[in-house]
């Protein structure tokens, strides 16, 4: 438990001095990470920083090299295929390009996670594709296409349509908001908060969104050169004399080198 506020925080991941790397290369060397109960965490980087590779691992992905991650209090190394398999059903993915199958109808694409987890009759199956799909702002009208069929911003939807599936208490989320337009992404963002707010949802994010940072996190943490080097609010963003800190979210691109102007008083 952490303290925050007064109040302590449940911590539903813990990954302490984990290690990954591919060949001699090292991406992850000794990443300390507590995730929240409730929270939208916000994970950035640089470009081939190792953001993906941390959500990759802790979901079981990739193998680490070293270190220990625990998600809702059971360590995953010492978890017996019973105890993944529990734990694995109280998280959805939503992978950065959607992971759907080509395939299938975007109903099964919904249906593939039920049919995995649970023995349920088609009717209750049909049902609670339509219910998922309303969820994230779609209707019965693309049940039966194909993930071709979609545009952009549609595909984001039904494949965290499909993360929700089975009722998740974690949502991973893989660059959410990368390939739309920026109404889309901010539509996505909105979308993503209203989920989490009334399904009381915790929402690990990777993403290099500013705006989604600035609008929707709780809290952000930053990795570079392997380690986390940062992780707290956006006022702590902002206030860090660090470099690489600094270039983010103070850069030529940030919120804070183009604010927005206050509207013009009215004519008396």
């Amino acid at each position: 438990m952490a303290q925050g506020n007064g109040k302590a925080k449940e911590t539903v991941i813990e990954a302490h001095g984990v290690k990954v790397g591919f060949g001699e290369r090292l991406v992850l060397n000794g990443v300390d990470l507590d995730v929240y109960r409730g929270e939208i965490l916000g994970f950035v980087g640089g470009s081939g920083a190792g953001k993906s590779v941390l959500m990759r691992t802790i979901i079981g992905l990739l193998p680490k090299r070293g270190g220990t991650i625990s998600v809702f209090g059971q360590d995953m190394d010492a978890a017996s295929d019973e105890e993944r398999q529990a734990v694995e059903r109280r998280w959805g993915v939503l992978f950065q390009q959607g992971a759907l199958f080509s395939s299938l109808t975007v109903k099964e694409n919904l249906q593939f996670p039920l049919r995995e987890y649970l023995n349920l009759s088609q009717r209750l199956m049909d049902e609670l594709a339509l219910a998922k799909l309303e969820m994230v702002g779609l209707d019965a009208s693309v049940l039966d296409k194909i993930p071709s069929e979609l545009s952009g911003g549609m595909t984001k939807r039904v494949a965290l349509a499909r993360a929700l599936a089975l009722d998740p208490d974690i949502v991973f989320l893989d660059e959410p908001t990368s390939g739309l337009d920026p109404i889309g992404a901010g539509d996505f963002d909105t979308l993503i908060a209203t989920l989490q707010r009334t399904l009381g949802l915790t929402v690990f994010m990777v993403t290099h969104d500013l705006d989604s940072l600035h609008t929707v996190c709780d809290r952000i943490a930053v990795l570079a050169e392997g380690k986390i080097i940062a992780a707290g609010n956006m006022a702590v963003m902002l206030a860090s004399e660090h470099p690489w800190l600094k270039a983010y979210f103070r850069g030529k691109r940030s919120r804070a080198a183009h604010p927005v102007a206050e509207p013009a008083a009215a004519a008396p």
